[in-house]
């Protein structure tokens, strides 16, 4: 799923794509993608794009009369600027949305359809319904980080891409902000100092500000079109068995549902090596307990 970093960067463009441009048109190549009856789509032809806001990874595309058009992108959902009258016939293609200059496709590369198109009416409604109320933890005192952190006795990793407690980190980020900080993503927020909640700050605020301007000096003044998780430049993050650029100590993971953790164990977890449920059931015995066994 595209996060901060990405979605800042895709609003950016947005912004500067269409802002008092008018919508030509609006099509859809399932109508199942649209996720709202009441305003219709056809609604916001003919009305001129206000601005481009994010709402932690969603992205919302304001027009005259208070109206908006918000996308989700989830995992697999992506914008592409493309020539006016840009076909959606394609593999993938959920819409377009036609101004004089050109086209803004919204696409999605997989099969569930998770990705969606709301259109919401007025600010209120836009807030209640799309906004998370995750705090922005670049822009938060330290004050409101901690105490957003320790809300719930949870693992560092699930406190930090819950949308409710923080804004714009997600799987990717998480696993890179928690090299940085040189903490276990299995550590539960109610055992970390005060001394280390300000360190993971630390880390979250460098981690995203120095991703963030590395794509917008990767895009410059065009529109985003290689937007994905994995970069050669990270640390942890997609790097199973590659060596750490800290310790070079080979990088571990976790395998979890339709997700993964990313870490150094001799970074983060003193050597010791985190248990997969999966392998570490299938070896039992076998499994290895650190970086010497292993």
């Amino acid at each position: 799923m595209p996060e901060l970093p990405d979605v800042a960067v895709y609003q950016e463009a947005l912004e500067r794509f269409t802002a008092g441009r008018a919508l030509e048109g609006a099509r859809l190549a399932s109508p199942f993608v649209l996720r709202t009856v009441e305003p219709p789509l056809e609604a916001l032809v003919g009305l001129r794009v206000s601005g481009a806001e994010r709402l932690g990874k969603r992205l919302a595309l304001a027009f005259e009369g208070d109206l908006f058009l918000v996308f989700h992108l989830m995992i697999a959902g992506r914008l592409r600027w493309q020539k006016r009258g840009a076909s959606v016939r394609g593999r993938g293609a959920l819409g377009a949305f036609d101004f004089e200059h050109g086209s803004l496709v919204f696409t999605e590369a997989s099969k569930k359809k998770r990705a969606s198109l709301h259109v919401v009416a007025g600010r209120d409604a836009l807030l209640e319904f799309h906004d998370r109320g995750g705090l922005d933890p670049r822009e938060a005192s330290l004050e409101e980080f901690a105490e957003r952190l320790r809300l719930e006795n949870r693992t560092l990793k699930r406190a930090l891409v819950d949308p409710t407690l923080f804004d714009g980190s997600g799987n990717a980020y998480s696993d890179e902000i928690l090299h940085r900080a040189k903490l276990s993503p299995f550590l539960s927020t109610g055992e970390l100092s005060d001394e280390r909640v300000a360190a993971l700050q630390g880390a979250v605020r460098q981690t995203l500000d120095e991703w963030l301007e590395h794509h917008r000096q990767l895009v410059g003044d065009g529109f985003p079109d290689k937007v994905t998780a994995f970069h050669d430049g990270m640390a942890v993050h997609g790097k199973f068995k590659q060596p750490c650029p800290v310790c070079g100590a080979p990088v571990q993971r976790v395998v979890y549902a339709e997700n993964e953790i990313n870490y150094c164990a001799g970074c983060q977890t003193e050597g010791r090596l985190l248990a997969d449920r999966a392998l570490s059931r299938l070896l039992k015995a076998d499994w290895p307990k650190n970086l010497d066994e292993l």
